[in-house]
């Protein structure tokens, strides 16, 4: 599931791979954060790859 993450993330925010794999981790802990529709956006995205998500208010 963390390739998955990984490659949304990259696609999504324009990161590289070092990149992408700082922000899974703030992923995978919660604390990837940004406004509402933002973080629909992103678990949209997810939820296409097959990542079960959410986006919720702090």
């Amino acid at each position: 599931m963390s390739i998955a993450i990984m490659r949304v993330l990259r696609a999504e925010l324009g990161l590289g791979l070092t990149e992408a794999k700082a922000e899974l981790r703030r992923v995978l802990a919660g604390e990837f954060s940004g406004t509402l529709p933002e973080m629909e956006l992103l678990a949209r995205s997810l939820r296409v790859a097959g990542v079960p998500a959410v986006s919720a208010r702090p």
